[in-house]
């Protein structure tokens, strides 16, 4: 004997997509997102106004409400979005990296090649902008919570401790210096103008090749125990 079919209910059948409560669906928040980011870079933080987000979103402004309290909050939700993409890629990168100065390298390359070619510096001169008023956005476009390109580097520097190939004390510390070594150069350039666009893959390596050299010497394992 067959069983008999379940009978569906009008509201069933026309039910569509699910639904989520206000302020929740995600993919609202990444469209209320994007038009903010297109209105901050091209308008910068205090010209553009929440008609300007609304009308680049394509949302009213009662849903940007729904989600955000104020444009200071959806700034600071954007810095984090946007933090979160390219920690999860350098996260990618260093899973994939064994041998540590290989790692570090290819870490480099990508942090370079990230703040001279995306819109990081241009949203960094935006929070530099209004640092003095909202300081709190500054300390949220640099916090380790959440993760972040540093923290990323400081598990790997952890990771390579444990394993005996690096000996480094104050493994944040360790963070910073070669962030800065690797990359600081291109930073300052782009930062100030002096550079537009992702340096030749020469100069990268040029650079990163010596950061890499000037970190193994100081944290190697080998180089430690010679010492």
């Amino acid at each position: 004997m067959k069983p008999t079919p379940k009978k569906v209910s009008d509201s069933e059948q026309q039910a569509g997509p699910a639904r989520f409560a206000a302020g929740e669906d995600p993919a609202k928040r990444g469209q209320i997102l994007d038009g903010a980011k297109r209105a901050f870079m091209a308008l910068g933080f205090d010209a553009a106004s929440m008609n300007d987000i609304t009308r680049e979103a394509g949302v009213s402004k009662g849903t940007i409400y729904v989600y955000f309290q104020n444009k200071e909050e959806l700034f600071a939700a954007l810095i984090e979005r946007e933090k979160g993409k390219f920690t999860e890629v350098l996260r990618g990168v260093l899973a994939d990296s064994d041998v540590v100065d290989e790692g570090l390298h290819r870490f480099g390359e990508a942090f370079a090649r990230h703040i001279t070619g995306s819109d990081m510096i241009p949203a960094m001169r935006t929070v530099l902008g209004v640092v003095d008023r909202m300081p709190g956005l500054c300390k949220r476009f640099f916090a380790q919570i959440p993760p972040n390109a540093r923290s990323v580097l400081d598990d790997f520097i952890k990771l390579h401790v444990a394993n005996g190939s690096l000996r480094v004390e104050d493994t944040d510390l360790a963070a910073r210096q070669f962030i800065e070594l690797s990359t600081g150069t291109f930073f300052k350039l782009r930062l100030f103008g002096d550079i537009t666009q992702v340096p030749p893959q020469a100069e990268l390596d040029r650079v990163i090749s010596s950061a890499v050299r000037i970190f193994m010497a100081g944290y190697g394992a080998r180089q430690a125990v010679s010492a």
